[in-house]
């Protein structure tokens, strides 16, 4: 049994997405998410607008969940020890609600194996999943670099695209992510 850390942000919830989204319907501009990648994540944005929306009450608990994400985590809480780590300190609102995201989307996910933090080098597991380098770069574990906009031209990591990668990654069958999907819903 291994221990797996998972970040929330652009891994379990699709942030960026939510962040393109609430951008268009706040400033009435649509910004396409190919002009996201390979710059350094918000920077697409004009200044300090991003992180006005990030520290907006309301914009956590409405993350869309990432496809694929609670099937697969549910077959790894399964065989694994799994914990959720969230840097969730730079945006103090975000933590009453990535905590009821995490109820509602999640719910097989004890209290107990939540972690928010400001960084995560205190961080002891056997793998981390995470879309930033400066959580995967310290980590003593195995990292696992889930692929976002701004990380793409990193090339340190085993790189995974997406949950299905994930499964396969951890050698999780398809048929127990089909029960896996039909448990969640």
């Amino acid at each position: 049994m291994a221990r797996i850390a998972i970040d929330m942000d652009n891994v379990m919830a699709d942030l960026t997405q939510h962040l393109l989204d609430v951008y268009a319907k706040e400033y009435g501009e649509v910004i396409d998410p190919e002009r996201l990648n390979n710059i350094p994540e918000g920077s697409a944005f004009p200044e300090g607008v991003a992180m006005k929306i990030l520290s907006a009450p309301g914009f956590f608990r409405g993350i869309p969940v990432m496809a694929g994400s609670q099937e697969v985590v549910k077959a790894l809480a399964e065989q694994h020890e799994v914990f959720v780590v969230s840097a969730a300190m730079e945006f103090p609102l975000s933590l009453a609600e990535k905590h009821a995201w995490l109820n509602e989307h999640f719910p097989f996910i004890s209290w107990k194996n939540i972690v928010f933090c400001g960084s995560k080098t205190i961080v002891e597991a056997d793998y981390m999943i995470d879309d930033h380098d400066k959580n995967l770069s310290t980590f003593k574990g195995t990292p696992l670099l889930f692929t976002a906009p701004h990380n793409l031209p990193l090339t340190d990591y085993k790189r995974v695209n997406n949950w299905e990668e994930v499964a396969e990654y951890f050698a999780l069958s398809p048929v127990q992510n089909e029960k896996q999907l039909l448990a969640v819903n």
